[in-house]
C-alpha cells in the first residue's frame, strides 16, 4: 500500500502543533488524508494554525497537566473518533551554561520534555491497548546521544524520551500498539534561533521531520534519525574512542554552538517564551 493509503482516514493528535515541526507534520499528514488535531499551550497561535490548515479540532493543550491532556484527547475522540496516532512533539530547548540555569527552568524543561511525553504516552496507550491498535511517535533528538555543552538538561530530557520509547515498544510488542522515536538533528525552527549550526553539516528542515513521521506510520520502526548523515555520524561515534569523538566535537564547533557562538539578541524572544517568562 502507498503511504497515503495507509495514513488516509487515521485520527492523529499532535502536541506542540502550533508551529515548527508540529505544524509541518500536521500539514503533511493532513495532505495524506489523515484527520489531524493539534494542541499547544500557545492558544492564540494554535487556533490560527489550526484554522489555517482547515482542521476540525485544535486548541489549548498543556502537556504537563493531566486534566488538560485528557480533556483534549476526549474532545478529539468525540469529534473525530478513536485516536490512531499520538505524536508527542511538544518540547523546549533553553540554552546556556548548566551552572547558570535557574532551577525553575530546569524543572520546566523536564516537565514539558519528559513528563509531558510520559503522560501523553500513558494516556494514549490506555485508549489504544484495549482496541489492539495504535501508534505513539515521540519526537526525541540526536542530542539524546550527543553530549552538547549549553544543552545539558535538554540532552538529558531527550535521552529520557528515547529510553522511554524503547522500553514501551518492547513492553507493548504483542498488543498491536507501536512506539517509535524520531531523532532530528538541529532543525530550522525557533529552537535554534541565533545559532550557526554544526560546521560542515546542514540543519534539517521541519518538512523532513514530517516526512520521517509519515514514513513511520506507513512502516513502523523503532526509530529514525533525520538527517541520515547526522544519524550515521552519531552511530559511528558510538564505536570510536571517546577521545576521538570529543576531538571531532571540538573540530565541528559543537563545544561553543550553544554557549559562546550565540546571537543572544536573535535568540531572546525564543528564550523568553521557552523559559516561561511571557506567562
Amino acid at each position: 500500500m502507498t503511504e497515503a493509503a495507509v495514513i488516509s482516514g487515521k485520527v492523529v493528535v499532535i502536541t506542540g502543533g502550533a508551529r515548527g515541526i508540529g505544524l509541518a507534520t500536521a500539514r503533511a499528514l493532513r495532505d495524506l488524508g489523515a484527520r489531524v488535531a493539534i494542541g499547544d499551550v500557545d492558544e492564540p497561535t494554535v487556533k490560527e494554525s489550526g484554522a489555517g490548515l482547515g482542521l476540525d479540532v485544535y486548541g489549548r493543550l498543556d502537556v504537563t497537566d493531566p486534566e488538560s491532556f485528557t480533556a483534549f484527547l476526549d474532545e478529539v475522540e468525540r469529534q473525530l473518533g478513536p485516536i490512531d496516532v499520538l505524536i508527542n512533539n511538544a518540547g523546549i530547548m533553553p540554552a546556556g551554561a548548566f551552572v547558570d540555569e535557574p532551577d525553575r527552568v530546569t524543572r520546566r524543561i523536564l516537565d514539558i520534555n519528559v513528563y509531558g511525553v510520559l503522560l501523553g504516552s500513558k494516556l494514549a496507550a490506555q485508549r489504544m491497548v484495549p482496541r489492539g491498535r495504535g501508534h505513539v511517535v515521540n519526537i526525541a533528538s540526536l542530542a539524546a546521544e550527543t553530549p552538547t555543552p549549553g544543552l545539558a538538561t535538554y540532552c538529558a530530557s531527550k535521552a529520557a524520551v528515547l529510553s522511554l520509547t524503547e522500553a514501551l515498544r518492547v513492553e507493548h510488542r504483542d498488543t498491536g500498539v507501536e512506539f517509535s522515536a524520531v531523532l532530528p538533528t538541529f532543525t530550522n525552527t525557533e529552537l535554534v534561533a541565533g545559532t550557526k549550526g554544526v560546521k560542515g553539516f546542514r540543519n534539517a528542515e521541519p518538512a523532513e521531520i514530517a516526512a520521517a513521521v509519515a514514513g513511520l506510520l506507513e512502516k513502523p520502526r523503532a526509530r529514525v534519525s533525520v538527517t541520515r548523515t547526522a544519524g550515521a555520524l552519531i552511530a559511528l561515534q558510538k564505536v570510536l574512542p571517546r577521545a576521538v569523538t570529543e576531538f571531532l566535537g571540538r573540530r565541528f564547533g559543537q563545544e561553543h554552538l550553544f554557549l559562546d557562538d550565540v546571537d543572544q539578541a536573535a535568540r531572546q524572544a525564543y528564550e523568553r517564551r521557552a523559559r516561561g517568562e511571557n506567562d
